[in-house]
């Protein structure tokens, strides 16, 4: 992921974690309670996946055809929304690479806003709304946060729709749960990675730094300090 730091590299990436686990790892057992097959029917389900392939497939096509930024933009966060797997930090350098080489937002008022959103309940996929909502542009304002929040959450609930009904018969193999194992493995990676890139390069240039960022991780490891208060005494402490 760090040396392609794109949509392909993370897909890469978690395909060749399934790939391991698929060949190396003891499937996970297959617990649940009940069945969830019938809840939503298969051509229902169908439908719902085509639709997300279509708007994985075409957005890109779009974007591309019509060269503007706003459609490059939902095209960017929709994808990040299709490949949030395992946590939503893996989405922001999906984001990043999407949204900031547009011109639309300032690099550091997008890792402020990421702060900020560590501070709020709620996934993390939200700061996508935040996103819209100061970015320059036609996405912009009230209205911005709201496209873009429908945009990144609508590949999820397509993906839930879709594969709902073939849940049961998926769970069932050993092949599929070996591969999940080795990606939920590979997620952990991917978290790093965005952790690394662009969190650490772009925030920690220094010893202040480094020992800033050390001290908010004591605050909520060691202290238990709620993540809202760790993220104002690094507001305030950050200036100084």
């Amino acid at each position: 992921a760090l040396s392609l730091p794109s949509a392909i590299g993370q897909l890469a990436g978690i395909v060749l974690a399934g790939i391991v686990g698929r060949l190396w790892l003891a499937p996970a057992s297959a617990v649940g309670a009940g069945t969830v097959g019938g809840v939503v029917p298969r051509r229902i389900g169908l439908i719902a996946l085509g639709v997300f392939l279509v708007l994985l497939v075409g957005l890109p096509i779009l974007a591309q055809m019509t060269r503007s930024t706003s459609w490059v933009i939902v095209d960017g966060v929709y994808r990040a929304g299709a490949l949030i797997f395992g946590g939503g930090h893996v989405m922001l350098p999906l984001l990043q690479a999407s949204i900031v080489p547009q011109g639309v937002i300032d690099p550091a008022v997008f890792l402020a806003g990421y702060g900020a959103t560590q501070a709020m309940p709620g996934p993390l996929s939200t700061f996508a709304a935040f996103l819209g909502a100061a970015m320059s542009g036609p996405l912009s304002g009230w209205s911005g946060g709201f496209i873009l929040l429908i945009v990144i959450f609508l590949p999820s609930f397509l993906l839930v729709i879709g594969v709902l009904p073939f849940w049961e018969l998926l769970r069932s193999r050993k092949n599929i749960r070996s591969a999940l194992a080795g990606i939920n493995a590979g997620v952990v990676g991917l978290l790093l990675a965005a952790f690394y890139d662009p969190v650490w390069i772009q925030t920690i240039h220094g010893r202040a730094d480094f020992g800033l960022a050390l001290a908010a991780f004591g605050l909520l490891t060691v202290g238990r300090l709620a993540p809202p208060w760790v993220v104002l005494a690094g507001a305030v402490a950050g200036p100084v």
